[in-house]
């Protein structure tokens, strides 16, 4: 399943590629991309999986960048 997120008020594109990194080693993901101009991240795992990874990388996302608004 690949699915696109949107980052919102994502402050530089510095902190969107650590947010890429970070989200890459979460176990489950075969892939993310972040897109500090479109302010979106496409993401994908697997169909089973996706519903954790997302709950994971929402969690690294905050960690990150605290003002980001994920939808």
């Amino acid at each position: 399943m690949k699915k696109t997120i949107k980052l919102i008020d994502l402050d530089c594109a510095h902190c969107a590629a650590k947010i890429e990194e970070a989200v890459k080693k979460i176990d489950g993901v075969k892939s993310c991309s972040v897109n500090f101009l479109s302010q979106k991240m496409v993401l994908e795992a697997e169909d089973e999986d996706f519903p954790q990874v997302r709950k994971e990388a929402e969690k690294l996302i905050r960690k990150i960048e605290p003002d980001v608004t994920i939808q």
